[in-house]
């Protein structure tokens, strides 16, 4: 499934990019190389930045599915035994 970012999306990422080539590299990138470069690095590396937020995701859902009986277990029958705690403390 490829990497589509909205419109206004793109045009930010080609500016950071162009600002990035001007404060760090000695030659700027124009509006097509730098649109040419980000559609390469979403083609090519953002499947790898998207799988591992995918995998991190699974994992924190996995722990917080896992946690459920422990976290919000309430036990059965405990009317009668809470009523009569209460009863002995008078």
């Amino acid at each position: 499934m490829p990497i589509e970012l909205p419109r206004q999306t793109r045009a930010d990422a080609i500016a950071s990019l162009q600002r990035y080539f001007e404060e760090n590299l000695p030659e700027p990138i124009g509006d097509l190389p730098a649109g040419m470069l980000l559609d390469y690095i979403l083609q090519e590396i953002g499947p790898l930045v998207y799988n591992q937020a995918i995998s991190d995701a699974q994992a924190r859902l996995s722990s917080v599915v896992t946690d459920l009986t422990g976290d919000l277990y309430e036990k059965p029958f405990a009317y009668w035994p809470t009523i009569e705690s209460k009863r002995k403390r008078r």
